[in-house]
């Protein structure tokens, strides 16, 4: 980088911090102070956007490169088998996240899949690198977010591991905070933040903010933003199921559900997300933008494809009825917003509510958390 480059980002930060600001996005001086001071550029010299074509490779040489680094966007910065596997989070969704997170001088955070590493350089800007320990699943992206933290003089604990099983070593902590997809919370979490600490997480396609009662029960509400985050995996897979292919034995049934609210209505694209976890949905459209098909598939098999008024189904569980029930309980509800929905975590089971933890949402709830990969639930 040259002196003229290193001006122009801190100028292009500075601007996007105005943005993020004048949008109520960024409403805290103490994060607008570690936003500006953070060199986002060097936690991603090399990104990829879409376009038309597909992914486009974007690296410092590229005369686009600090626009890109210093919009208002999230940078897939990882494939794995085609499907991105890591990214920088857009800086409002992150800035949203981290003022939720509510810290304070003097508190202990725990960060689950550092990526990068520019989220945990946030956090170290505003709390000091002993107050902060971050896991990553992946030990070639743990090591380079260490390299890329030391070259700004940071010098946060990051340890290559499983993040469902927190990081015991450090514990306890004030805060925790995931930036990749979870269906449940992890026990472990529960065990390792103490009480009246706070959890922020993505969960299904919103984002909880949960306050710890005692290490066996959290509970909290939604944030009211949009938040897609890729799903926590293992080392060298996507976390993503894999299309079952055409299932043999299907089922084939009428349907009267407008395809274009399971395709393009985001909030219940939410509350799908937590009825039917771990599902992966895909639409078709005609030359006018009309969605023709929607398809949907989930572990274990499961599979189902609507198209006009026909809906086909197969596998473990009946994906469109699932979809259906959860649009009819979703009308009859007067279509809620990602804020009237909470959740209740226990060391034993997982419920989501609306308005309140006595009203629970059907087919989303009692969810018991798995224990990650290598540990036996007790």
């Amino acid at each position: 980088m040259t002196t003229y480059d290193e001006e122009r980002a801190t100028r292009l930060r500075t601007a996007l911090a105005d943005v993020l600001e004048a949008g109520g996005r960024l409403s805290d001086p103490a994060w607008r102070k570690a936003f500006e001071a953070v060199p986002r550029h060097l936690f991603v010299p090399e990104f990829w956007t879409l376009t038309d074509d597909g992914p486009r490779r974007v690296t410092a040489a590229d005369s686009d490169w600090l626009e890109l680094v210093y919009s208002d966007d999230a940078l897939a910065t990882q494939f794995t088998d085609g499907v991105a596997t890591s990214s920088s989070t857009a800086p409002s969704l992150m800035l949203a996240m981290l003022q939720a997170l509510d810290v304070a001088d003097g508190h202990r955070v725990l960060e689950i899949a550092t990526g990068t590493g520019y989220n945990a350089a946030l956090l170290v800007e505003r709390l000091g690198s002993p107050r902060v320990v971050t896991v990553e699943v992946d030990p070639m992206l743990a090591g380079l977010a260490r390299t890329r933290l030391r070259h700004c003089g940071y010098d946060a604990l990051v340890h290559a591991g499983d993040g469902r099983e927190g990081y015991v070593d450090s514990a306890p902590y004030d805060r925790l905070i995931a930036t990749c997809g979870f269906h449940t919370v992890p026990k472990a979490w529960l065990e390792q933040v103490r009480a009246g600490g706070v959890i922020v997480c993505p969960l299904g396609w919103g984002t909880v903010r949960l306050v710890v009662t005692s290490n066996s029960h959290a509970e909290g509400r939604f944030l009211p933003d949009p938040s897609y985050f890729m799903a926590v995996r293992d080392t060298d897979t996507t976390g993503t199921p894999a299309h079952p292919g055409r299932p043999a034995a299907i089922s084939d049934r009428s349907t009267d559900l407008d395809l274009t609210v399971v395709a393009e209505d985001e909030t219940f694209r939410f509350v799908l997300s937590l009825v039917v976890p771990d599902t992966v949905f895909a639409s078709e459209s005609d030359g006018d933008d009309r969605v023709t098909a929607v398809e949907l598939w989930g572990a274990g098999g499961a599979w189902a494809r609507a198209e006009g008024d026909r809906a086909r189904q197969a596998g473990p569980q009946a994906l469109w009825d699932a979809v259906e029930a959860a649009h009819r309980w979703y009308e009859a509800h007067g279509r809620p917003g990602r804020e009237r929905f909470g959740v209740t975590v226990t060391a034993g089971e997982q419920s989501v509510w609306l308005d309140s933890p006595d009203r629970p949402v059907p087919g989303a709830g009692r969810i018991t958390p798995a224990p990650p990969p290598g540990r036996r639930t007790p």
